[in-house]
């Protein structure tokens, strides 16, 4: 019996150490990557400055055209993210703060995101590698369930979320592959597609009353001095429930709603995601209301 105890002691031992060994070596070359996607960026940045700081869900990332921007002489990036929630914004803009970043304007796509205060799994993920390197991902994840697993279980965190930051991403980052999330100063431009959906039902989507992770955002921006432009933006003339951007914008009179400005399907790949030619159409109107000057 004793034998069987230090056998299986010196497992448990063995097994710890591997574990310590693999997550620093997985983290250190998280620490590494630039040029793969936009949370390692800014988190592997030093201070920059903005005028505009477009932040958000796809609805973001594939509505607002960075160049249309910069066009006007304002520097701009669109650090809008595909899956992404209110959750994972508010932790982007925290990031760009903790590195200096001097940003004069934010804009905040904010509308379906507003009906959830959870973190979207697949975009989360890619804080975890720098959940010991930061002070602020420790605090912002704190309240998640698994937060103790996550934080004190070596290796606990890439195992779990392998296909995120996993082996084949620390390869990809290790021989310098790089993605397009990065292009066109982070905007994303869509193609109108045969098989689009262009059907979609929001009736049983609601608003939170207090969305903790948007209430976050425009803390931030108060406090940092930063103008905060939250905006809802265009969906399909096919939708059914329209009326949710009424009651966003009831719970929350501050943001914008611009869900109307573009509406017929020819402008969009699916029914919440314009085409380039409608996002030319939408980042064109938004110029012209907050940037005329």
């Amino acid at each position: 019996m004793k034998r069987f105890l230090i056998y299986t002691a010196k497992i448990l031992i063995t097994t710890i150490l591997i574990a310590a060994i693999l997550d620093g070596l997985y983290t250190f070359v998280f620490l590494q990557s630039k040029n793969r996607g936009k949370i390692e960026t800014v988190f592997n940045s030093k201070s920059k400055k903005y005028d505009v700081v477009i932040l958000g869900s796809s609805r973001a990332n594939n509505h607002f055209v960075s160049q249309m921007f910069e066009d006007k002489g304002l520097k701009t990036f669109n650090y809008g993210m595909s899956g992404g929630h209110l959750f994972e914004a508010s932790l982007m803009l925290k990031l760009m703060i903790e590195r200096k970043y001097e940003i004069k304007n934010i804009i905040l796509e904010a509308d379906l995101s507003l009906s959830n205060d959870h973190e979207s799994d697949g975009v989360s993920a890619k804080f975890l590698p720098y959940i010991h390197n930061s002070e602020v991902i420790k605090e912002h994840f704190k309240t998640q369930k698994n937060f103790n697993e996550l934080y004190y279980v070596p290796f606990y965190r890439y195992i779990k979320y392998d296909s995120k930051i996993g082996f084949r991403e620390v390869y990809k980052i290790a021989t310098g592959e790089k993605t397009n999330s990065l292009d066109n100063l982070g905007y994303y431009p869509l193609s109108k597609h045969k098989n689009g959906n262009m059907k979609n039902n929001i009736v049983n989507l609601k608003p939170l009353k207090h969305n903790k992770y948007y209430e976050e955002i425009k803390s931030i921006c108060k406090a940092n001095n930063i103008n905060f432009i939250p905006v809802m933006t265009p969906m399909c003339e096919n939708v059914v429930g329209m009326n949710y951007f009424d009651k966003v914008k009831k719970a929350y009179p501050e943001i914008h709603n611009y869900e109307n400005v573009v509406i017929e399907n020819k402008y969009f790949s699916s029914c919440g995601h314009m085409t380039d030619a409608g996002a030319k159409m939408f980042t064109a109107r938004i110029l012209k209301d907050f940037f005329k000057k």
